[in-house]
């Protein structure tokens, strides 16, 4: 394991800057930052924000789109949830709320500006960096025409990344629409991510 930054965890658990933001949402919930990485990991999962019920569980992907991330990844639930292996880093550590309509808050770019990049500065060993959803895609891979193309032209990522769509259960429709995504993408994807555990 090579050297990496100073340790911002115990600080990034212990953060309230979007204390009033989540109070003024329709759920008006305390922040929770949701930390779930450490030193060493080999593959980074760069998703967007932590639901509600991760929010409640304390745990990332704690719902059906994690069933469905792990399957997409081919790891069974004990080596997803091994920090020493794989790091979530999401936009935004905290569930953002939903508004008054019950639709999911984008993550506030304030958390990204604060410590993603000392978040990515302690997981110097990266091999694979798993990109997840619109919000994360523009921050990882600059510039994109739409989260599909970004999916699509997976080759132009190069080897160490991979953009997938949300794997909300809301996205069903889409996969269907777009099956080269479950024939060429993902058997790609599963052959990256047993490299970079070995």
């Amino acid at each position: 394991m090579t050297s990496v930054a100073p340790d911002i965890r115990p600080r990034l658990r212990d953060c309230t800057i979007c204390a009033d933001r989540f109070a003024a949402t329709a759920t008006q919930h305390r922040p929770n930052p949701v930390v779930w990485f450490q030193p060493g990991a080999r593959i980074l999962i760069a998703s967007q924000a932590p639901g509600l019920k991760v929010h409640r569980a304390n745990t990332p992907f704690w719902d059906a789109s994690g069933v469905r991330l792990r399957d997409w990844l081919g790891v069974d639930e004990n080596t997803f949830y091994d920090r020493s292996r794989i790091a979530i880093v999401p936009m935004a550590f905290c569930f953002p709320g939903y508004d008054a309509k019950g639709s999911d808050l984008p993550p506030p770019p304030v958390c990204a500006r604060t410590w993603r990049g000392d978040a990515l500065a302690m997981l110097p060993d990266i091999a694979l960096t798993v990109v997840i959803g619109g919000h994360a895609m523009k921050y990882h891979l600059g510039r994109i025409a739409s989260v599909t193309d970004a999916v699509r032209n997976w080759r132009d990522h190069g080897p160490d990344t991979f953009a997938l769509p949300h794997p909300s259960w809301r996205n069903t429709g889409w996969i269907r629409k777009n099956p080269w995504f479950e024939a060429d993408v993902l058997p790609q994807l599963r052959a990256r991510v047993k490299e970079a555990l070995r």
